[in-house]
């Protein structure tokens, strides 16, 4: 079972996205190397499920992650902010030691 939480936030957003595509869709959330911190995370639509992907699931919304990125997303939660600078997903990562202004960039 993954630990990772997705706010009601997150899952409306992501059900709006979702609504335009294809059915059976879902959101994948991975971690590549990379970025300005050494990681980065990756979001793409998925329209097929690996046999080891892990869902996180709440209020209709689904979110893949592969296993080799949940060890780095343990604990994470992932959020939907819309603030001044613009709408984007965020997430709240307790192992990340550093992140970048970018947002989507961690070191751990």
């Amino acid at each position: 079972m993954a630990d990772i939480t997705l706010t009601p936030r997150a899952a409306k957003r992501i059900n709006e996205i979702m609504g335009a595509e294809s059915p059976g869709a879902s959101l994948r959330i991975s971690v590549n190397g990379g970025g300005c911190s050494g990681f980065s995370y990756a979001f793409d639509i998925e329209r097929a499920r690996a046999a080891d992907d892990i869902a996180i699931e709440r209020d209709g919304a689904t979110v893949l992650v592969d296993p080799m990125s949940l060890e780095y997303m343990s604990g994470a939660t992932i959020d939907f902010v819309n603030d001044l600078i613009g709408q984007s997903f965020k997430i709240e990562n307790p192992q990340a030691t550093a992140s970048c202004g970018c947002g989507t960039s961690f070191s751990l």
